[in-house]
């Protein structure tokens, strides 16, 4: 089974949702941590290809970092992987700042609803989270002045994830992503959707 068919049933019974987009990055991660390919059982320390899977559209504005990052918190407590939960949850806020940043139009020009997506998934002994903007512009760490307070992004994630990277860019625009490696999983808050959480656009609380 291949990884999009994996996400694909991973994302069934929500109508509309697609997930296409998640392949490339839930590939580069795999390969990454030595996990590729995947497999529908996996065993012990493999990863499967159908992972607890996350979604949520953010709308283009600023208090949506906010919403993000209570949106990873609750999910990986959820998933039972909170060992990471604060790392996690500021490299969610950093992603999605730096889409809003750099990814969006022009001023003067409308924000498109939909351009940007967050994602978080759990294909194994992992969290991984990936953020897919319009911008073709690849992410590349740059050194800020003393006093810049931006700049510094980048840094925070790549000291804060085991592995982190960015898609090829195409007429979709790119997906950074950020893996997370899980010493012990904890027995995870089952909801009434088991383990697939779906959401769709806001910026204020999940519905």
């Amino acid at each position: 089974m291949t990884e999009l068919a994996g996400l694909a049933r991973s994302a069934a019974g929500d109508i509309g949702i697609s997930c296409q987009w998640l392949a490339p990055a839930l590939r580069m991660a795999a390969v990454a941590s030595g996990n590729w390919p995947l497999s529908a059982r996996p065993g012990a320390a493999g990863w499967t290809c159908l992972p607890k899977l996350a979604l949520r559209t953010p709308r283009p504005e600023a208090r949506s970092v906010r919403a993000a990052r209570d949106f990873a918190i609750a999910t990986v407590h959820r998933w039972g992987a909170a060992e990471r939960c604060d790392d996690i949850a500021v490299v969610v806020s950093e992603l999605l700042t730096n889409a809003l940043r750099h990814a969006l139009p022009d001023v003067g020009q409308a924000p498109r609803l939909g351009s940007i997506r967050l994602a978080l998934l759990q294909p194994g002994r992992s969290v991984l989270c990936a953020v897919a903007d319009p911008s073709p512009e690849i992410p590349t760490p740059t050194q800020p002045g003393i006093l810049c307070e931006g700049g510094r992004g980048l840094h925070v994630i790549a000291g804060l994830a085991d592995a982190w990277g960015c898609t090829p860019p195409g007429h979709a625009g790119k997906v950074v992503w950020a893996l997370f490696t899980l010493e012990h999983l904890t027995t995870p808050c089952r909801g009434p959707d088991g383990a697939v959480r779906l959401l769709g656009s806001g910026s204020g609380s999940p519905a």
